[in-house]
Order: C-alpha cells, then sequence, then structure tokens
C-alpha cells in the first residue's frame, strides 16, 4: 500500500525526522488561509498523487505570494498530472500539499528498501538529490552509497559513517545527518514499510537535514498491526479493476501489454510474463487466481481481463495440483458461458487429470478455445493470436 507525501510526513514527524512545515487542502478556496497558517513568503504548492515526477509534469510550483499560491492550488486540484509513473492516462489531483519554503544549501537522495539478496534492509544515499534514482543507477552507479542493515542490531553509527563519508559531509554535517537517518530507519522498521525515499533530502545552511519530499510504501500483509496506517488508504489512487479482483482473491495487475495472462501461482505467473516477451509480445497483467481456482473465480478472471480494451487474446496458464486439471477445465467452461469471451484463449493444463481436461476442453467444441501442452508454444500461440495471425 501507498500513501501520499502529506501523510507520510505526518509518520516522520511522529519519529522526529524533520519536515517542513506544510498543509493539505482539497478545495483552492483554502490555499491562501493554509499558507498564512504557515507562515513565510514562499510556498511550495504540491500535487499530491501515488506517482514520482510530479514537478515535471508540472504539479508543483514554487509560489512567492499569497495570490501566486491562490493560483497555482486553482490551476492544480482538478487536473490530469501525467508524469512518467501515470502513464498516458495521468492521475487526477484531487488533494494539493502546501508548504513552506525551506533553506537549500544541497541537495541529496536518502531511502531505504528491502533487498531480497542479502535479506536485509538497505540504506541508499546519493549526492545526486532531485535526480531519478532510476537513471542515477543507470547512468552513474558509483553515486549510490548502499549499506544494508541487520535488522538484529538495527541501525548503527557505522552505517551512519559510511552513509556519511560517501556523500562526504563535513565533520559538522555527520552528526545531523546520522540522528537524521537514524530515525528514518526507526520509521521504516516500527511500521513494516516496504520502501522510503526522500528526493531531496535537503541540507540546509545551518548544517541540518531536512525532508523536502517523502514517498512510502507498505506490506500489505502487516497493516493490521498498523491501523492507523491503513485507514490512510487512498482508494482514489488505485486501479478499480485491481481492488475489485482483491475482493474475489484474485491477484491483479494492470500492465501495458495485449496479451492476457490468467495463471495460478504468484512464480508460474511471473514466468508465464517472461517467455511471452521472450516470444515477442506483451503481457497485459499479472493475474494470479489462487491454487483454488473455481469456475467463479475463472469467470471473474475474464472478466476483469476483458475489461482492458488492450487484450487481444488470453493465454490461460495453470498447474493442477490442489484442484485437478478436469475440474479447472469445466470450470473454464461455465466461465465461458457467465462471461462472453470473444477474444482467442489459448489454455494450458497440466498437472493431475491433465489428459481428462484436454479431451472436456476438445468435446466443448468450442472455436476460440485452443488447447496446447508445452508452455513455449502456448505463449507463442498467444502472442500470435494477439497479432492477428
Amino acid at each position: 500500500m501507498n500513501i501520499h507525501e502529506y501523510q507520510a510526513k505526518q509518520i516522520f514527524a511522529k519519529y522526529g525526522v524533520p519536515i517542513p512545515k506544510g498543509k493539505m487542502i482539497e478545495k483552492a478556496e483554502d490555499a491562501r488561509a493554509a499558507a498564512e497558517e504557515i507562515g513565510g513568503n514562499i510556498w511550495a504548492v504540491k500535487a499530491q498523487i501515488h506517482a514520482g515526477g510530479r514537478g515535471k509534469g508540472g504539479g508543483v510550483k514554487l509560489a512567492k505570494s499569497l495570490d501566486e499560491v491562490d493560483e497555482y492550488a486553482s490551476e492544480i486540484l482538478g487536473m490530469t498530472l501525467v508524469t512518467h509513473q501515470t502513464g498516458p492516462a495521468g492521475k487526477l489531483v484531487k488533494k494539493v500539499y502546501i508548504e513552506g519554503g525551506v533553506d537549500i544549501a544541497k541537495e541529496y537522495y536518502l531511502g531505504i528498501v528491502l533487498d531480497r539478496t542479502s535479506e536485509m534492509p538497505v540504506m541508499m544515499a546519493s549526492t545526486e538529490g532531485g535526480m531519478e534514482i532510476e537513471k542515477v543507477a543507470a547512468e552513474s552507479p558509483e553515486k549510490i552509497i548502499k549499506v544494508a542493515i541487520d535488522p538484529l542490531i538495527g541501525f548503527q553509527p557505522f552505517h551512519a559513517r559510511k552513509l556519511a563519508f560517501g556523500l562526504q559531509l563535513t565533520k559538522e554535517q555527520m552528526r545531523p545527518f546520522g540522528k537524521f537517518a537514524k530515525a528514518l530507519y526507526e520509521v521504516y522498521s516500527q511500521n513494516d514499510a516496504s520502501l522510503i525515499e526522500i528526493n531531496p533530502l535537503v541540507l540546509k545552511g545551518d548544517d541540518t537535514f531536512i525532508a523536502l519530499d517523502a514517498k512510502m510504501g507498505f506490506d500489505n500483509s502487516a497493516l493490521y498491526r498498523h491501523p492507523y496506517i491503513k485507514e490512510m488508504r487512498d482508494f482514489d489512487e488505485e486501479e478499480p479493476t485491481e481492488l475489485e479482483a482483491g475482493k474475489y482473491g484474485l491477484n491483479y495487475i494492470k500492465l501495458e501489454g495485449n496479451v492476457g495472462c490468467m495463471v495460478n501461482g504468484a512464480g508460474l505467473a511471473m514466468s508465464t510474463m517472461d517467455i511471452i516477451k521472450l516470444k515477442g509480445g506483451e503481457p497485459a497483467n499479472f493475474l494470479d487466481v489462487g491454487g483454488a481456482a473455481s469456475a467463479e473465480t475463472v469467470a471473474k478472471g475474464f472478466e476483469i481481463i476483458l475489461r482492458d480494451s488492450n487484450v487481444k487474446s488470453i493465454f490461460v496458464n495453470i498447474f493442477g495440483g490442489i484442484v485437478r486439471c478436469d475440474r479447472i477445465a469445466n470450470g473454464i467452461l461455465e466461465a465461458t458461458e457467465k462471461t462472453e469471451v470473444k477474444v482467442p484463449l489459448i489454455v494450458r493444463l497440466d498437472g493431475t487429470n491433465s489428459a481428462e481436461a484436454a479431451v472436456i476442453l476438445k468435446a466443448a467444441n468450442i472455436e476460440n478455445i485452443i488447447t496446447v501442452t508445452d508452455l513455449a508454444d502456448g505463449a507463442a500461440k498467444a502472442v500470435n493470436a494477439a497479432r492477428g495471425v
């Protein structure tokens, strides 16, 4: 689960991570009063959406007067903000965060993410603050300093020193940086976060640090331990089909391709998408129907996949273990009666009673159902069908 910048900063404040004074508004007419309450003579007016690149898309503006605060808040609220992370459809801006100006001496990047290779949280820092970290990683990987943090011992002074030396901080800057980084790790570890990014992390003129931006994501499986974070969920920022799929126990993520995927098991789903790309196609979605696929869940899966007008074929790749293949085959036939499937349906069922399943599908004699036994062959047929070949 992701949250907005203003919400992440609320959490930061609880742990003593320095943030600028700010206020979230949902109506443009409240902008001036918010700026007056914050004080100062310069303010940042920021669109609140779950995507990066807001500034480049026109979603972050610097106001040097109360009139400009009014003007920019009116412009940003209600706009459809398009960034490199939203896709061409963009995101409708329903909230704006107004924040006081900050004395900026230098900008850095600071983030924490779980590294599955080392099986530890990794704190990353870079002198290239304000830039997209993906671009820095691709073009100047040596400018990203990383420290793995053993959760059994937590964040220690030597972690802070390694990061500080890598950032070439002065002796006066090292102590406040270490205090900041330690507090940020507490935010990460005590709230079951999956990601924290501050870009930019600002060094002020007095050699202290402040989070000018904030991005946080959480482990959904741990939200029951943090009800106050769970209440921060903004359903308007999430894909409606993904939310609906969750109600039926389906794990669905919309992608940009034209080959729909229906698979059981996350690992098999990832492999299926990989081989579709290997055969020159693009998957339209990730869809894991789970180990106990039924006619109802398969029908709902078809319905959700077919809402995407880009889908030109569907590859059903299911391994029958807990549920026998013959039951899945009957479930597919029942599902096609409940949901009209007009695109080619390439079906590969392997595992328990796969031979019986093949007989059932063949006997149904449905024109747009193509049965296959080989994964590579099935992926190739799905890609070709999506191309109309």
